[in-house]
């Protein structure tokens, strides 16, 4: 039984290859089942985070990241946080898709994800956003690339094929 489980999850070989970012057949999962999971589960995060964002009162902006909204222009940015959660549920949503319809397509998705996160991080590092306190996203951020780029080196390695039970 356990041979099963492990057989399911480790891929074929531990070599990524960049071509699984664009399979032939996109129907077809060419990595690991472990690493469609982690992204619908990834996704799921994303999409909750979007809606808070965007029906929150402040946007979450004072709630959840710590923003000072009783300064000149608050308003604009509870505005700003609600436009940027319509933008995410949609990327969120669009990603979805593509993971459920198309689950060769789950490496590129985890490629989108990863370099959202790293561009998230040089808009941060332009245009530092001042907090009273620690913002969800700016302490998750490096933990939160390091296990999607491990998902998505993971997801370019080749699936093995399903152990049958004697």
């Amino acid at each position: 039984m356990a041979r099963l489980l492990l057989a399911s999850v480790l891929p074929a070989t531990w070599r990524p290859d960049p071509r699984r970012l664009l399979p032939d057949d996109p129907t077809v999962a060419g990595g690991p089942p472990l690493t469609r999971v982690f992204a619908s589960i990834y996704l799921v995060v994303i999409l909750v985070r979007s809606v808070i964002h965007l029906v929150a009162e402040d946007g979450g902006a004072g709630s959840i990241a710590t923003v000072d909204l009783r300064v000149e222009g608050g308003d604009n940015i509870v505005a700003m946080f609600g436009q940027w959660g319509a933008v995410q549920l949609l990327l969120g949503l669009l990603l979805t898709v593509l993971v459920l319809r198309y689950p060769g397509l789950v490496p590129l998705v985890l490629a989108t994800l990863a370099l959202e996160l790293v561009l998230r991080e040089v808009a941060g590092a332009l245009k530092p956003l001042t907090t009273m306190g620690t913002a969800p996203g700016a302490a998750g951020n490096a933990p939160v690339l390091v296990i999607v780029t491990a998902a998505l080196l993971l997801s370019l390695c080749p699936r093995r094929e399903p152990v049958r039970a004697a």
